[in-house]
């Protein structure tokens, strides 16, 4: 049975579902910067390392009203289509696993078709009891209402009202909207935006801490971020971290066809929805017997003009840790395996191996050269 992984979180009480290969990066909430002219979903923005990256409330991009953050909400960086936004949760929980016959596409109310559809959810699974429903990161980005009059509302707190689009006076309002609520909108737009202003001094000491400290890696020149992402996977019984920035998506593996004249290593090629990738088995590389007798699960990571399928025994999670977290690599592993490694980690008890792919790929001699 197929099943595609999911990053599973919590908003405003949804239990909700991304993909995992969308996702980047994750890490608590900074402080943000207002953007004039943003969409009313978007908040404001971040520098992630020297990125500029906007920042969706999806409160406010599901219609509800404006609630404020606090300091245990998170920001999912997602990427879709070459396209980055960071989305702010209230909680991220795990991953799961979700097979395709447990998701309902669309729900049906009885009413006309067009009223009934959903635009940000790609389905709705049914999970150990749970219903999750799961985004549909096209809508969610890239949908525009064709109206003024179709944007969300937001409470009189929030940095943007339909006051501010000249709504005032009980004129053009939705339906539903108190007019009381705009005039106190009114005054708050009279005075400089401050990011989440009913926090205390410590709250937002800790809020612009963080966002200091995303910006600062970017001016070090550190390309590592405070949370690394990682994919938590299994090769003969032991436990390896892939960064999750390589990392274009999980993939079941499905008739594999044999490469005449080539390494051990590179088991065959896969068609991958009409992409011919090249599966690659690290475990020689890292002094690890191979074994290619259950080929089930891989890793398609992209680093620089190299995509592959890396093989791998089971994916567990995706887990995150702090760069700075990292322990220094044990002196009982084998010289092969420290020259790729970039440190180690606990997870569960467990010590977990965090490679440095880009230099196992390029310079272990996993990638034929074509030229030989």
């Amino acid at each position: 049975m197929e099943t595609k992984p999911y990053l599973i979180f919590k908003q405003n009480g949804l239990l909700c579902g991304v993909e995992v290969g969308c996702v980047r990066e994750i890490f608590f909430l900074p402080e943000l910067t207002p953007i004039a002219e943003a969409p009313q979903d978007i908040v404001g923005a971040i520098d992630l390392r020297g990125e500029i990256l906007p920042v969706m409330d999806l409160n406010l991009r599901f219609g509800y009203l404006w609630q404020g953050y606090c300091l245990t909400d998170s920001a999912i960086v997602i990427e879709w289509q070459e396209f980055r936004v960071a989305i702010i949760v209230n909680e991220v929980s795990e991953v799961k696993h979700i097979p395709e016959s447990a998701i309902t596409p669309q729900l049906s109310y009885g009413r006309d078709k067009a009223e009934a559809s959903h635009r940000f959810f790609a389905g709705f699974a049914r999970c150990e009891g749970d219903i999750i429903m799961l985004l549909n990161l096209d809508g969610l980005i890239g949908y525009s209402p064709d109206k003024t009059g179709a944007e969300m509302p937001v409470s009189a707190s929030g940095a943007h009202s339909w006051a501010a689009a000249g709504k005032v006076e009980g004129k053009n309002l939705p339906l539903g909207i108190n007019p009381k609520l705009l005039a106190e909108d009114a005054k708050v737009l009279s005075q400089p935006h401050v990011f989440c202003p009913n926090a205390t001094p410590e709250e937002k000491a800790i809020f612009r801490e963080r966002a200091n400290n995303l910006k600062l890696l970017g001016d070090r020149g550190d390309s590592a971020a405070i949370n690394m992402s990682l994919a938590l996977v299994v090769l003969n019984g032991e436990y390896f971290g892939i960064n999750l920035e390589v990392v274009r998506e999980f993939a079941d593996i499905r008739q594999v066809t044999p490469i005449p004249c080539t390494p051990d290593r590179i088991i065959g090629n896969m068609n991958l929805r009409g992409e011919i990738l090249t599966l690659v088995d690290i475990r020689n590389v890292l002094n690890m017997s191979a074994d290619t007798k259950s080929l089930s699960k891989a890793l398609v990571v992209e680093i620089e003009d190299l995509v592959v399928g890396i093989v791998v025994d089971e994916i567990l999670s995706i887990i995150f840790v702090n760069v700075a977290d990292l322990a220094t690599i044990p002196a009982a592993l084998n010289s092969a395996n420290r020259e790729y490694l970039r440190g180690t980690a606990f997870y569960e008890e467990k010590i977990i191996a965090v490679l440095n792919l880009h230099k196992l790929l390029t310079q272990g001699g996993v990638v034929v050269d074509e030229e030989v």
